[in-house]
């Protein structure tokens, strides 16, 4: 079975449950944005938590052995055509250097994991309209000199 082939069978049973995100990464015992991440093939679980996910949505061991494989992690745009995910990326075309300008000030020559890493996606309400809040959250390397 192909990641996509997989990511439509979890999708599709998440539809069928009923569940939101959160509702399901609680029953798998992850964050949300992990959970998700792992449906869309972006991220892989230890067997035990597969299990979770699949008896969660009642989905059968052949997507419990899938969510486990390492996923080879690409993208078939270059640039994103939704329009949410492209705002998520033109953020980042914006600030990207002022970040990086700030990282380097406040840490040195180095980089943000994306491995020891943390990502929450939550609603502030306003009453000029409700709010998008994301924290990243990575571990910092430096950069090995040699």
């Amino acid at each position: 079975m192909s990641s996509t082939e997989t990511t439509q069978k979890i999708l599709a049973a998440k539809e069928r449950s009923g569940m939101t995100w959160a509702q399901l990464a609680e029953k798998v015992g992850m964050s949300e944005v992990f959970t998700t991440s792992v449906c869309y093939g972006m991220n892989s679980m230890t067997e035990d938590l597969a299990k979770k996910l699949c008896q969660a949505l009642d989905l059968d061991s052949e997507v419990e052995k899938e969510v486990q494989k390492a996923p080879h992690k690409s993208w078939p745009l270059s640039v994103p055509q939704d329009p949410l995910v492209y705002r998520l990326y033109e953020a980042i075309m914006v600030y990207g250097d002022s970040v990086k300008e700030l990282v380097h000030e406040k840490f040195g020559d180095g980089i943000m994991s994306a491995i020891d890493y943390e990502m929450y996606v939550d609603k502030k309400e306003d009453p000029k309209g409700d709010r998008v809040v994301i924290t990243m959250n990575g571990k910092f390397l430096p950069f090995k000199r040699w």
